[in-house]
């Protein structure tokens, strides 16, 4: 279930994310940089594959629908049609902020999300190393949206826009925008810090297109020079190129703390609390690990 609008976004985006890739591509490789490898860009484009089926899948399904009666039931109309799609800018990006960092402070939502923070490299595909199972529940996010009086359709839609800006972020070849532009909106250098394993980077700058949600909310780290990004995860995965395993890696870890003789109270914890939380301190949270510097 696709509108008109965004068929004709997803037809130009294509040839539009073909040339900028292309041209990274080709500038890397002329200045020896070695931001692209084979292996990684292809698992990139599997990922984003897998998880646009799965979305068009469960679109079809029933997501839009769920959307659809919450907006039958809205409470609330904007009648001014460019305060209505500013106001939608504003309300999904900070859906998608509340979304993204459950994704890293709940391990059940970590298991999905982890796919895309599992690649070392960081390129314009790595935009496109998408958290394969997100759309089973990333529409829940929206229904405070439509409930809002905000048409399902454009939401979908808006998310696309939002999410072409996000994919932009992933590169390393702009170091630093204007200060007015970091101030207010997500940077290549904010993103970077955002995928870097470092223990002063982790869990931070989870705005998509927005920083001031960060800033707001005390998840805001600034790119230093004296501690250079290093990308990837703080534990990288073991046999990372099995298609099947690149995705659910996290899930066999999650089984197997789960499936430890301990109060259930307790291994329900090994689901919905922080990576890295451990009953007994073997393992730590980013939290832990910064208290630890």
């Amino acid at each position: 279930m696709q509108s008109a609008r965004e068929t004709w976004f997803l037809i130009f985006s294509v040839p539009f994310y073909a040339i900028i890739i292309g041209a990274e591509i080709l500038l890397s490789n002329w200045q020896h940089k070695k931001l692209y490898s084979l292996k990684a860009t292809l698992q990139n484009v599997y990922l984003t594959l897998v998880n646009a089926g799965l979305d068009m899948f469960l679109r079809w399904a029933f997501y839009i629908s769920v959307l659809k009666w919450s907006f039958n039931h809205h409470f609330f109309q904007i009648e001014n049609v460019y305060l209505y799609w500013f106001a939608l800018f504003i309300l999904e990006d900070f859906a998608f902020y509340i979304e993204h960092r459950i994704d890293h402070y709940c391990r059940i939502f970590w298991a999905v999300h982890v796919t895309h923070h599992s690649s070392e490299e960081f390129n314009l595909t790595t935009g496109f190393r998408s958290s394969v199972l997100q759309p089973v529940y990333r529409f829940v996010y929206f229904i405070p949206l439509a409930l809002a009086g905000f048409d399902p359709l454009d939401i979908v839609f808006m998310y696309s826009i939002t999410q072409t800006y996000g994919i932009l972020v992933h590169t390393q070849y702009i170091n630093k925008m204007p200060r007015w532009f970091e101030s207010i909106f997500v940077s290549p250098s904010h993103h970077r810090v955002h995928h870097a394993s470092n223990i002063i980077y982790l869990d931070k700058n989870m705005g998509m297109c927005l920083i001031i949600w960060d800033k707001l909310f005390g998840s805001f780290q600034e790119e230093v020079e004296s501690e250079p990004v290093k990308y990837g995860l703080t534990k990288p995965v073991d046999n990372h190129n099995h298609p099947v395993k690149i995705i659910f890696h996290e899930w066999q870890n999650i089984g197997k703390d789960i499936s430890k003789k301990l109060p259930l109270g307790t291994r329900l914890k090994y689901l919905f609390m922080p990576p890295g939380w451990s009953h007994d301190g073997s393992t730590k949270t980013a939290r832990e690990m910064r208290q630890g510097l």
